[in-house]
């Protein structure tokens, strides 16, 4: 059964730091492009991170290159969002997706989401 959990969310002040985690299980981990999506109410969906299967490189929202790190420990299966110097703006959802090909065919797997909420 695949399973892909995110965790770390919470509330924290303007300038303050979280880090986010996303563990994938059922599927081969190591294979799988993995994204971190955010989406805040009355928004459409954002990619805010994207890190590769192969060679571990990362790219980044624009709103968010400077501020968040991307990362990933296969032998774990989880990647991680490292988020400084929050702002209020950052306020959403914050969705872990896997990509990855089962059987010759692309498949997307989603997390529930976690609430990340930026507010004095």
């Amino acid at each position: 059964q695949v399973q892909v959990v995110e965790s770390g969310g919470g509330l924290v002040q303007p300038g303050g730091s979280l880090r986010l985690s996303c563990t994938g299980s059922g599927f081969t981990f190591s294979n799988a492009a993995m994204y971190w999506y955010r989406q805040a109410p009355e928004k459409e969906r954002e990619l805010v991170a994207s890190i590769t299967s192969t060679d571990g490189s990362v790219n980044y929202g624009t709103s968010v290159k400077g501020r968040f790190t991307m990362s990933r420990d296969n032998a774990k299966g989880t990647v991680f969002l490292q988020m400084n110097s929050l702002k209020p703006e950052d306020t959403a959802v914050y969705y872990c997706n896997a990509r990855t090909l089962v059987g010759g065919m692309l498949r997307d797997y989603w997390g529930q989401g976690t609430q990340v909420t930026v507010s004095s």
